[in-house]
């Protein structure tokens, strides 16, 4: 099992940039995939970025492509989610998730291939 832990989210304005941490439990982080979704009030989780096990490949969401990027520190069994440019339509809270899947190429966009959710973190933009 895996717990995970977001921080980092707040009030920023548009065109501000910021960055989210996510913080995994367990010996075993770099096994797992890790991925971000978001859910603003009224809307489904939507995917946002992936990155795969080990040193991770990252992959994203065509909406924040070239604004936001994934990273993962196994040594601290962090992930990161850099967000620039940040836009109004990013205002939702931000979910980390995690799936066991070393060795794993597999680029996973669905929310239910995701066995471990942090509790999220709110991000709102202003315009």
């Amino acid at each position: 099992q895996v717990q995970l832990l977001e921080s980092g989210g707040g009030l920023v304005q548009a065109g501000d940039s910021l960055r989210l941490s996510c913080a995994a439990s367990g010996p075993t982080f770099s096994s797992y995939a890790m991925a971000w979704f978001r859910q603003a009030p009224g809307k489904k989780r939507e995917f946002v970025g992936g990155i795969t096990w080990g040193d991770g490949s990252a992959y994203y969401a065509d909406s924040v492509k070239e604004r936001f990027t994934i990273s993962r520190d196994n040594a601290k069994n962090t992930v990161y989610l850099q967000m620039m440019s940040l836009k109004p339509e990013d205002t939702a809270v931000y979910h980390c998730a995690a799936r066991w899947a070393p060795y794993s190429s597999n680029r996973v966009e669905s929310p239910g291939a995701f066995n471990y959710w942090g509790q999220g973190t709110q991000v709102t933009v202003s315009s």
